[in-house]
């Protein structure tokens, strides 16, 4: 009757879900808040917020959908709370392989929000532009034309910012 709805109901499956999910979910609300404690305050709420769910789920897809929407709109509170707005967050050295990919991650981090997200779920998370907009509850075409723009803001800044050609 419900095809291949499924209710997650035992904490086996649960944990499971968090496990699979977790890196996944993680940086996303890294690249969203810009800032480590927020994103860990991001992923225990969103995952809180799955576990205390009733909601029946139609496969993994939809789960991950609902996790990355979660995740986006609980980062956007943590600009809205009045406590974060008062304070700054600790600029944090993070290592990378190689400078290059250092200079990307840090671009990417100046980005608009909307940019960043939709950067994040298109490159690193391998989602198409019609995944995205569904995801994000928004329209393809501005997906892409968020896309396009976040690109050629990364081009602009790795280019001149950065010192790279």
């Amino acid at each position: 009757m419900f095809g291949n709805t499924h209710k997650i109901e035992n904490n086996n499956s649960k944990r499971e879900t968090v496990e699979k999910f977790f890196d996944m979910i993680y940086k996303l609300a890294l690249s969203q808040t810009k800032d480590r404690d927020s994103a860990d305050d991001v992923v225990q709420e969103v995952f809180l917020r799955f576990l205390k769910s009733d909601k029946v789920f139609e496969s993994d897809e939809h789960i991950k959908a609902w996790l990355i929407r979660v995740t986006i709109n609980c980062s956007h509170n943590v600009f809205s709370n009045s406590w974060a707005q008062k304070t700054t967050p600790l600029t944090e050295d993070i290592v990378f392989d190689t400078e290059e990919k250092g200079d990307v991650y840090y671009a990417v981090l100046e980005l608009p929000q909307k940019y960043r997200a939709v950067i994040h779920l298109f490159y690193y998370e391998d989602m198409s532009i019609d995944e995205i907009a569904k995801t994000l509850r928004s329209n393809s075409s501005t997906v892409k034309s968020q896309l396009s723009r976040g690109r050629k803001m990364l081009r602009e800044k790795l280019e001149g910012g950065y010192g790279l050609v």
